[in-house]
């Protein structure tokens, strides 16, 4: 593609876009799909219609640095179905802290019985406050082929870099934990007995009133796994089954895993510079009439356009 090329999309082709009013029908068919533990996409109306309201204002501002903007981005199909949605968050602790567990190895050490004994140890932190945040991504099940997940996991990375001040200089991606018939392990062993509640409802609680409640009632003192039951040491960074395809498509982009984890149920936190994440390192600015990137290679992409006219399509290689 040359420089002066003209890049259109073609009309029957699936693109992502920013959400609109009229897709919260939708997306709320959408959410009932994912089986709860996405903080970002739950499965309630009236979350789903202020995030989408969020979205479009977030969109109207005038920004030249990340405030408490937030991003919904859908697929939408060749038919007009909405296929998935992407999210992105632009400055983490603007609104309340953003909690992670960092898990860390300790050792101690006795000469008298000589004996050594080494363990890990969860420390509750704030140390993502200031970075941006991808996360919210979902595929219908009927979508998760032709490269339509990658299509919409990438898309987030070409709206930063088409609205690159609107973003701090970290992303990271909160993965959803392993979860099994609504309850998960993590949960239970450290945070249930604090909040007298369970797995999905405490999630719910926090998509739809904020995470308050934790600095309220979290444990604030460093958490020895040897002490945790085995089912709880064992999920600790582990992604749920429905995250693995989504964690290996953050791992291509650079995102790396350092000990962070989700204090709800012990997913895996990834995290990038921005300006090394693959796409957008490697997207090229097009001349044309609006604003256009494109990724080449075996996987090429194009993001045309900013604000509300943003979206982005897969093109032929």
């Amino acid at each position: 593609m040359s420089a002066g090329e003209a890049v259109t999309r073609p009309a029957d082709t699936p693109f992502v876009r920013p959400v609109r009013e009229g897709d919260l029908d939708a997306l709320l068919a959408l959410a009932a799909l994912t089986g709860g533990g996405m903080t970002n996409f739950p499965a309630d109306r009236e979350t789903l219609a202020e995030k989408i309201a969020w979205s479009e204002a977030s969109l109207g501002a005038a920004v030249s640095a990340p405030g408490n903007e937030f991003y919904l981005l859908v697929l939408q199909g060749a038919d007009g179905q909405i296929l998935g949605t992407a999210s992105l968050f632009s400055r983490l602790g603007a609104r309340w802290p953003f909690y992670s567990y960092k898990l860390s190895r300790v050792t101690h050490v006795s000469r008298d019985l000589d004996r050594t004994f080494s363990t890990e140890v969860l420390h509750l932190v704030n140390d993502f406050d200031g970075a941006s945040e991808v996360g919210g991504l979902f595929l219908h099940p009927d979508a998760r082929s032709g490269g339509l997940g990658a299509l919409l996991a990438r898309s987030r990375y070409l709206f930063i870099a088409q609205h690159r001040a609107r973003f701090g200089d970290m992303v990271i991606a909160d993965l959803r934990g392993w979860v099994e018939n609504g309850s998960s392990p993590f949960w239970e062993a450290i945070a249930g007995p604090f909040f007298g509640s369970g797995f999905l409802e405490a999630d719910l609680h926090n998509a739809v009133h904020g995470n308050q409640f934790i600095a309220d009632l979290m444990p604030r003192y460093p958490i020895y796994t040897s002490m945790l039951p085995a089912a709880a040491r064992a999920v600790i960074g582990r992604p749920h089954a429905g995250s693995v395809p989504a964690l290996r498509l953050l791992e291509v982009e650079g995102f790396t895993h350092e000990g962070y984890c989700d204090i709800f149920d012990g997913g895996p936190t990834v995290q990038a510079r921005t300006d090394r994440i693959a796409t957008v390192r490697d997207c090229r600015a097009v001349d044309g009439p609006e604003p256009t990137l494109v990724i080449d290679g075996t996987s090429p992409l194009v993001a045309q356009g900013r604000e509300r006219d943003f979206r982005a399509w897969q093109r032929p290689a």
